[in-house]
């Protein structure tokens, strides 16, 4: 099995309101995210890729465009916004995309990463 990662960054706000009011991530803060899309195949291309990174760009005008300095509650709504949610929101547009990706990784700090993977 052959595997590829690539990686993007964006700076997001979030506020998580189901948490106890005195709990720090119930206030509005924000991170800078990093996050890394997995591809997977068991064989490769004429060119000898799982797929050309460079296709991976429209993953990039997409957080550049929707997600990078925005409030996310505001666009993936209030139930949306932990770093578990948003990997498997990143996952779903991806996978509509590429049927090779096999996972994908939030971190919001550089200690502490949320992956989706079916």
């Amino acid at each position: 099995m052959y595997t590829i990662y690539k990686e993007f960054h964006f700076s997001a706000s979030h506020q998580l309101l189901d948490l106890p009011e005195d709990h720090p991530c119930a206030r509005m803060h924000g991170h800078n995210y990093v996050v890394e899309v997995e591809l997977q195949g068991e064989t490769l291309n004429e060119v000898g890729f799982i797929r050309d990174y460079r296709e991976l760009d429209k993953f990039k005008h997409y957080v550049d465009d929707t997600l990078d300095h925005r409030h996310l509650n505001d666009i993936l709504g209030d139930d949306g916004v932990t770093a578990e949610r948003i990997a498997k929101h990143f996952f779903d547009w991806c996978k509509a995309k590429w049927p090779e990706v096999s996972a994908v990784r939030v971190r919001e700090t550089p200690r502490s990463c949320a992956e989706y993977r079916p």
